[in-house]
Protein backbone atom coordinates (compact mmCIF):
# COMPACT_ATOMS: atom_id res chain seq x y z
CA UNK A 1 0.00 0.00 0.00
CA UNK A 2 1.78 3.44 -0.77
CA UNK A 3 0.95 5.37 2.17
CA UNK A 4 3.40 7.78 1.50
CA UNK A 5 3.26 8.16 -2.36
CA UNK A 6 4.12 11.95 -2.97
CA UNK A 7 6.44 12.01 0.43
CA UNK A 8 10.02 12.85 0.32
CA UNK A 9 12.56 10.94 2.22
CA UNK A 10 15.84 11.30 3.68
CA UNK A 11 17.68 8.34 5.72
CA UNK A 12 21.27 8.73 6.61
CA UNK A 13 23.63 5.96 6.98
CA UNK A 14 20.89 4.39 4.47
CA UNK A 15 23.81 2.27 2.53
CA UNK A 16 23.39 -1.25 4.55
CA UNK A 17 22.16 -2.87 7.38
CA UNK A 18 19.17 -1.07 9.12
CA UNK A 19 19.08 2.37 7.12
CA UNK A 20 19.09 0.12 4.20
CA UNK A 21 16.26 -1.99 5.08
CA UNK A 22 14.69 1.55 5.91
CA UNK A 23 15.28 3.27 3.03
CA UNK A 24 13.91 0.06 0.85
CA UNK A 25 10.65 0.48 3.19
CA UNK A 26 9.87 3.94 2.65
CA UNK A 27 10.34 3.20 -0.90
CA UNK A 28 8.39 0.42 -1.14
CA UNK A 29 5.51 2.30 0.71
CA UNK A 30 6.02 5.02 -2.32
CA UNK A 31 8.57 7.33 -0.91
CA UNK A 32 11.07 9.18 -3.00
CA UNK A 33 14.10 8.54 -1.42
CA UNK A 34 17.69 9.46 -0.75
CA UNK A 35 19.85 7.23 0.39
CA UNK A 36 23.12 9.12 2.35
CA UNK A 37 26.50 7.28 2.84
CA UNK A 38 29.81 8.23 4.04
CA UNK A 39 32.63 6.48 2.04
CA UNK A 40 31.11 3.02 0.41
CA UNK A 41 29.56 4.41 -3.02
CA UNK A 42 29.35 0.81 -4.35
CA UNK A 43 27.03 -0.32 -1.08
CA UNK A 44 24.50 3.18 -1.46
CA UNK A 45 24.15 2.46 -5.55
CA UNK A 46 23.08 -1.29 -4.43
CA UNK A 47 20.46 -0.18 -2.33
CA UNK A 48 19.02 2.38 -5.29
CA UNK A 49 19.11 -0.19 -7.98
CA UNK A 50 17.15 -2.64 -5.72
CA UNK A 51 14.20 0.12 -4.96
CA UNK A 52 14.63 0.74 -8.72
CA UNK A 53 14.37 -2.85 -9.47
CA UNK A 54 10.42 -2.84 -7.50
CA UNK A 55 9.68 0.20 -9.54
CA UNK A 56 10.60 3.12 -6.58
CA UNK A 57 12.69 6.20 -6.73
CA UNK A 58 15.88 6.42 -4.60
CA UNK A 59 19.09 8.74 -5.47
CA UNK A 60 22.64 8.28 -3.43
CA UNK A 61 23.89 11.33 -1.69
CA UNK A 62 27.28 11.40 0.09
CA UNK A 63 27.71 12.97 3.26
CA UNK A 64 30.12 12.82 6.70
CA UNK A 65 27.12 13.98 8.59
CA UNK A 66 29.61 14.44 11.53
CA UNK A 67 30.62 17.64 9.69
CA UNK A 68 27.36 20.01 10.39
CA UNK A 69 28.23 22.30 7.37
CA UNK A 70 28.24 18.95 5.17
CA UNK A 71 24.51 18.31 6.70
CA UNK A 72 23.59 21.67 5.12
CA UNK A 73 24.53 21.05 2.15
CA UNK A 74 23.10 17.49 2.41
CA UNK A 75 19.31 18.60 3.07
CA UNK A 76 19.59 21.44 0.87
CA UNK A 77 20.97 18.82 -2.19
CA UNK A 78 17.72 16.72 -0.99
CA UNK A 79 15.21 20.03 -1.57
CA UNK A 80 16.69 20.50 -4.70
CA UNK A 81 16.50 17.43 -6.14
CA UNK A 82 13.40 16.70 -4.85
CA UNK A 83 11.33 19.41 -4.17
CA UNK A 84 10.66 18.76 -0.48
CA UNK A 85 11.66 17.29 2.47
CA UNK A 86 8.71 15.59 4.68
CA UNK A 87 10.75 12.41 6.54
CA UNK A 88 14.03 12.69 7.87
CA UNK A 89 15.42 9.64 9.15
CA UNK A 90 18.38 9.76 11.65
CA UNK A 91 20.24 6.54 11.38
CA UNK A 92 23.72 7.16 10.79
CA UNK A 93 26.17 6.30 13.67
CA UNK A 94 29.41 4.41 14.73
CA UNK A 95 30.67 2.71 17.86
CA UNK A 96 34.73 2.88 19.09
CA UNK A 97 33.91 0.40 22.07
CA UNK A 98 36.47 0.21 24.80
CA UNK A 99 35.98 0.56 28.56
CA UNK A 100 35.85 3.75 30.37
CA UNK A 101 39.15 3.94 31.81
CA UNK A 102 40.98 3.17 28.13
CA UNK A 103 38.87 4.90 26.21
CA UNK A 104 40.35 7.63 23.97
CA UNK A 105 39.55 11.27 23.49
CA UNK A 106 39.00 10.44 19.99
CA UNK A 107 37.05 7.14 20.80
CA UNK A 108 34.83 9.29 22.73
CA UNK A 109 34.65 12.67 20.64
CA UNK A 110 33.93 10.56 17.28
CA UNK A 111 30.94 8.77 18.42
CA UNK A 112 28.85 11.58 19.94
CA UNK A 113 29.95 13.91 17.10
CA UNK A 114 28.05 11.36 14.69
CA UNK A 115 25.74 10.04 16.50
CA UNK A 116 24.65 12.90 18.27
CA UNK A 117 25.78 16.00 16.87
CA UNK A 118 25.14 14.73 12.81
CA UNK A 119 21.61 13.82 14.23
CA UNK A 120 21.43 17.71 16.01
CA UNK A 121 23.05 19.28 12.57
CA UNK A 122 20.72 17.04 10.02
CA UNK A 123 17.98 18.33 12.15
CA UNK A 124 18.49 21.62 12.45
CA UNK A 125 18.36 21.70 8.86
CA UNK A 126 15.45 19.88 8.09
CA UNK A 127 13.59 21.96 10.46
CA UNK A 128 13.61 24.86 8.74
CA UNK A 129 12.58 23.34 5.70
CA UNK A 130 9.70 21.28 7.43
CA UNK A 131 8.63 24.39 9.90
CA UNK A 132 7.88 26.68 6.61
CA UNK A 133 5.74 23.81 5.25
CA UNK A 134 4.08 23.18 8.39
CA UNK A 135 4.55 19.14 7.79
CA UNK A 136 7.04 16.53 8.23
CA UNK A 137 8.45 13.67 10.46
CA UNK A 138 11.72 13.50 11.84
CA UNK A 139 12.49 9.72 13.39
CA UNK A 140 15.62 9.56 15.35
CA UNK A 141 17.10 6.09 15.34
CA UNK A 142 17.99 5.70 19.10
CA UNK A 143 18.71 1.65 20.93
CA UNK A 144 18.53 0.23 23.95
CA UNK A 145 21.48 0.88 25.06
CA UNK A 146 20.03 4.88 25.14
CA UNK A 147 17.92 3.16 28.10
CA UNK A 148 19.91 0.54 30.08
CA UNK A 149 23.52 1.56 29.46
CA UNK A 150 26.50 -1.41 28.83
CA UNK A 151 29.75 -1.85 29.95
CA UNK A 152 32.42 -1.20 27.35
CA UNK A 153 29.90 1.57 25.50
CA UNK A 154 29.82 4.41 27.48
CA UNK A 155 30.04 6.60 24.10
CA UNK A 156 27.82 5.04 22.58
CA UNK A 157 25.52 4.77 25.33
CA UNK A 158 25.96 8.80 26.41
CA UNK A 159 25.01 9.47 22.29
CA UNK A 160 21.89 7.18 22.42
CA UNK A 161 20.54 8.42 25.44
CA UNK A 162 21.47 12.10 24.45
CA UNK A 163 19.59 11.19 21.06
CA UNK A 164 16.25 10.24 23.21
CA UNK A 165 16.29 13.58 25.40
CA UNK A 166 16.70 15.30 22.25
CA UNK A 167 13.99 13.74 20.39
CA UNK A 168 11.76 14.54 23.05
CA UNK A 169 12.59 18.31 23.44
CA UNK A 170 12.76 18.80 19.71
CA UNK A 171 9.77 17.19 19.23
CA UNK A 172 8.02 19.84 21.65
CA UNK A 173 9.50 23.14 19.87
CA UNK A 174 8.25 21.90 16.52
CA UNK A 175 4.36 20.58 17.23
CA UNK A 176 3.36 23.93 17.04
CA UNK A 177 4.36 24.03 13.35
CA UNK A 178 2.85 20.28 12.84
CA UNK A 179 6.27 18.44 12.66
CA UNK A 180 6.47 15.50 14.39
CA UNK A 181 9.47 13.63 16.42
CA UNK A 182 10.04 10.44 17.39
CA UNK A 183 12.73 8.18 18.11
CA UNK A 184 13.20 4.12 17.90
CA UNK A 185 15.34 2.17 20.21
CA UNK A 186 15.99 -1.40 18.30
CA UNK A 187 17.35 -3.73 20.59
CA UNK A 188 19.44 -6.80 19.06
CA UNK A 189 19.17 -6.74 14.99
CA UNK A 190 21.02 -9.03 12.71
CA UNK A 191 22.70 -6.98 11.27
CA UNK A 192 26.36 -7.71 10.09
CA UNK A 193 27.45 -6.32 13.94
CA UNK A 194 25.63 -9.02 15.43
CA UNK A 195 26.85 -11.39 13.16
CA UNK A 196 30.36 -10.97 14.35
CA UNK A 197 29.28 -11.92 17.79
CA UNK A 198 30.90 -15.08 19.61
CA UNK A 199 28.15 -17.88 20.45
CA UNK A 200 28.16 -17.13 24.81
CA UNK A 201 27.59 -13.34 23.46
CA UNK A 202 24.38 -14.44 21.23
CA UNK A 203 23.09 -16.82 23.93
CA UNK A 204 23.76 -13.75 26.87
CA UNK A 205 21.75 -11.63 24.57
CA UNK A 206 19.24 -14.07 23.47
CA UNK A 207 18.42 -14.87 27.49
CA UNK A 208 17.77 -11.03 27.63
CA UNK A 209 15.11 -11.18 25.38
CA UNK A 210 11.77 -12.09 26.07
CA UNK A 211 10.31 -13.23 22.77
CA UNK A 212 14.02 -15.09 22.50
CA UNK A 213 14.94 -14.30 19.17
CA UNK A 214 17.02 -11.27 17.42
CA UNK A 215 14.92 -8.73 15.14
CA UNK A 216 15.76 -7.98 11.59
CA UNK A 217 16.44 -4.57 10.12
CA UNK A 218 13.07 -5.06 8.34
CA UNK A 219 11.30 -4.77 12.16
CA UNK A 220 12.98 -1.31 12.51
CA UNK A 221 12.20 -0.46 9.09
CA UNK A 222 8.26 -0.91 9.73
CA UNK A 223 8.05 1.21 12.92
CA UNK A 224 9.89 3.90 10.75
CA UNK A 225 7.02 3.58 8.04
CA UNK A 226 4.27 3.21 10.63
CA UNK A 227 5.72 7.15 12.17
CA UNK A 228 6.52 8.93 9.11
CA UNK A 229 3.20 7.86 7.89
CA UNK A 230 -0.36 9.57 8.62
CA UNK A 231 -1.50 6.67 11.13
CA UNK A 232 0.80 8.33 13.31
CA UNK A 233 0.22 11.79 12.87
CA UNK A 234 -1.07 12.13 16.51
CA UNK A 235 2.15 10.63 18.29
CA UNK A 236 4.81 12.64 18.98
CA UNK A 237 8.21 13.05 21.52
CA UNK A 238 7.12 8.74 21.76
CA UNK A 239 10.46 6.40 22.30
CA UNK A 240 9.63 3.03 20.42
CA UNK A 241 11.33 0.06 21.54
CA UNK A 242 12.14 -2.59 18.75
CA UNK A 243 13.61 -4.97 21.07
CA UNK A 244 11.81 -8.50 21.04
CA UNK A 245 10.92 -7.56 24.85
CA UNK A 246 14.33 -7.12 25.70
CA UNK A 247 13.76 -3.48 27.88
CA UNK A 248 10.20 -3.62 29.38
CA UNK A 249 8.87 -3.32 32.79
Amino acid sequence: MKVLEGRSALVTGGSRGIGAAIATELARRGADVVVNYSASAQAADDVVRSIEEFGGRAWPLQADISEPESCTRLVETTVAQLGSLDILVNNAGITRDGLLVRMSDDDWRSVIDTNLGGAFAMTRAAAKVMMKARSGSIINIASVIGLVGNAGQANYAAAKAGLIGFTKSVARELAPRSVRVNAIAPGFIETEMTATLSEPVRSAALGQIAMKEFGTPEDVAAAVAFFASDEARYITGQVLAVDGGMTFV
